[in-house]
């Protein structure tokens, strides 16, 4: 082979080198923006995964405060109060929540 032809073959690898670098550059370019995706989705989940638990825990609290007002009439209004701030809690949370929505 001649050097011309060997010199042309060099040139056309170094071409298909550059190409699939530049094809593994535009995957890798996707792959890290569907990974900052999926943190975002990981950490969106997160949070509406603690406010959840927060409004579970303020259920089972309110529950457990109207079994109390059932077994004992003479706490009712007692009990009704509480319930009345725990919901006005549930309210303050839920507006947090659309505030950090946004």
């Amino acid at each position: 082979m001649s050097l011309t032809g060997q010199l042309n073959n060099v040139l056309g690898k170094t071409q298909r080198l550059i190409e699939l670098c530049e094809t593994l550059q535009e995957e890798n370019d996707l792959l890290r923006l569907e990974n900052q995706s999926l943190t975002v989705a990981v950490d969106t989940s997160k949070v509406k995964m603690a406010d959840l638990e927060e409004k579970l825990r303020a259920l089972k609290l309110a529950r457990s405060l109207e079994q109390i007002a059932v077994a004992k009439d003479g706490a009712n209004e007692k009990a009704l109060d509480i319930k009345q701030k725990i919901s006005e809690f549930v309210r303050e949370i839920d507006k947090c929540i659309v505030l950090l929505k946004k």
